[in-house]
């Protein structure tokens, strides 16, 4: 027997269990390097029970050139599938740039072609994240990249990046027992447009497995990725509460005989927006082949999905949408923050300090016509700031998203959320917004992402319907802020 397949995109077949190659990185941070060919001969025997799928990063050690060693040496008719992702640092991406990130993952893989390169970016506050997935699809059509897919995309930037004409096929997301929010707005999305996603964190570091059924809270995690959970677990309600979900878990296990892990991976799986769970792998340690082969010998059936329901309903919902983690706080990673992926979080705005007035600053975003018709794009004076009415455009003339009012939104307040903190505050001291729209068809999607911006701290607002705007430009919005006083 070998696991289900499913079609991620024309012509590209996967294994619904995706092995995960993360833990390359913790078995490597001691300094110490795996032996690739030892590793490469680990990942041949996934690949011939039909684990053929391997997803990897460029920051997970060796994991690349470990699965570029096997590739080298495979003998069998169907090459295994290698996806990886690419995650630069915030920053401008040109040509040059985003093509010399690419060629790294073809080098380190051995490959022509990279079979899914998935993007990622810390903040869509910073606009080149378009640049780059615009030049991704460039260097698709050149053949150098078979699919492209992004990672840690909330529902709103998946919107916003298919609406401008990216063709992605898939979204990698944490998903699980404990963390369902790609159940709810994502889950909308991908239907909307077709896009399946591929799920992490399905196991939740290890903890929603036998090993942690009735057990004390442990004081301490050696791994990374078990300190990253273990922060999960506090942020959807603590130890009790996942012990309720463990405990229905155990419960539906024992009454399919399969394990609290296949359990959980297989309520991940059912969900039709779900293509594949990615199942990471110790090289060279416990490979749990077998019991995961049993995720596609049962089904959960009404009765196991309202037991879950019922553990659910006593936890609280991992706040914001996916990849709010990696975005804003609580910062749901190993360490609580960023630090260990990121030194600093430029700015895409830089504040320039009226040389008259030092108690006012301005901020330009670069449109076209802000020298030509003399404004700026934000201003700061003392504690307060107000921003132009801003539209949705790219870098000096590009109309991004031309007839989703809803990613135009999207794109807007991104580029308010960056010119009030490059003035010094922070996107919650926005107190009022003003949205103008262009037609009656642009109202309820304009409103629906203000509303998701604006879940926390909403500020007041008042929507006017224009009925024409400068340009393609479907919505217009200027903002207020107060920047708030620190309190001791």
């Amino acid at each position: 027997m070998k696991p289900d397949r499913k079609d991620l995109a024309p012509g590209l077949s996967i294994s619904r269990i995706l092995t995960g190659l993360w833990q390359v990185a913790d078995q490597e941070k001691d300094g110490t390097t795996l032996d690739p060919v030892a590793g490469a001969r680990a990942l041949t025997g996934y690949a011939e029970a039909g684990f053929d799928t391997f997803d990897m990063a460029d920051h997970y050690g060796s994991a690349e050139l470990i699965t570029g060693e096997m590739l080298r040496g495979w003998k069998g008719e169907t090459r295994p599938k290698a996806f990886t992702k690419w995650c630069p640092e915030p920053g401008p991406m040109t040509a040059e740039i985003v093509r010399a990130g690419v060629q790294q993952r073809l080098d380190r893989l051995s490959v022509d072609r990279v079979d899914l390169l998935q993007f990622h970016w810390w903040t869509f506050e910073h606009p080149a994240w378009l640049d780059a997935l615009h030049e991704l699809t460039r260097l698709r059509q050149d053949g150098l990249i078979g699919e492209i897919g992004v990672t840690n995309f909330d529902a709103a930037h998946l919107n916003l990046a298919l609406a401008d004409g990216i063709p992605l096929v898939s979204n990698q997301v944490s998903f699980s027992l404990i963390d369902r929010r790609a159940a709810g707005h994502l889950a909308e999305t991908c239907s909307k447009h077709n896009v399946q996603l591929l799920a992490y964190g399905t196991l939740c570091g290890g903890f929603l497995s036998e090993r942690w059924l009735d057990k004390p809270e442990p004081e301490s995690v050696a791994d990374w990725s078990g300190s990253k959970y273990l922060r999960f677990i506090h942020a959807a309600g603590g130890w009790d509460a996942y012990q309720g979900i463990l405990r229905a878990a155990s419960q539906i296990a024992t009454k399919h005989k399969v394990s609290i892990s296949n359990v959980a991976t297989r309520w991940v799986l059912e969900h039709a927006h779900v293509a594949g769970a990615i199942v990471g792998a110790r090289l060279g340690e416990n490979q749990h082949r077998a019991d995961n082969l049993r995720l596609f010998q049962f089904e959960l059936d009404r009765d196991d999905h309202a037991l879950l329901d019922q553990a659910f309903a006593a936890t609280t919902p991992i706040p914001g949408d996916c990849g709010d983690e990696y975005r804003q706080p609580p910062f749901l990673t190993a360490s609580g923050d960023l630090s260990h992926h990121l030194a600093e979080m430029p700015s895409a705005m830089e504040a320039v300090t009226d040389p008259d007035n030092p108690d006012r600053a301005r901020v330009f975003s670069g449109s076209l016509w802000e020298p030509i018709a003399g404004y700026c794009r934000a201003l700061r004076d003392s504690d307060r700031i107000v921003v132009s009415g801003t539209t949705a455009t790219h870098g000096v003339d590009h109309t991004v998203a031309l007839d989703d009012a809803g990613a135009q939104t999207t794109y807007i307040l991104d580029k308010i959320a960056a010119s009030v903190r490059a003035l010094g505050g922070d996107p919650k001291d926005i107190l009022r917004t003003r949205m103008y729209l262009r037609g009656d068809e642009d109202v309820e999607p304009a409103a629906r992402a203000h509303g998701l911006r604006f879940t926390t701290n909403p500020p007041a607002n008042t929507t006017f319907l224009v009925g024409n705007l400068i340009g393609d430009f479907r919505v217009e919005i200027e903002a207020e802020a107060v920047v708030s006083k620190k309190r001791g």
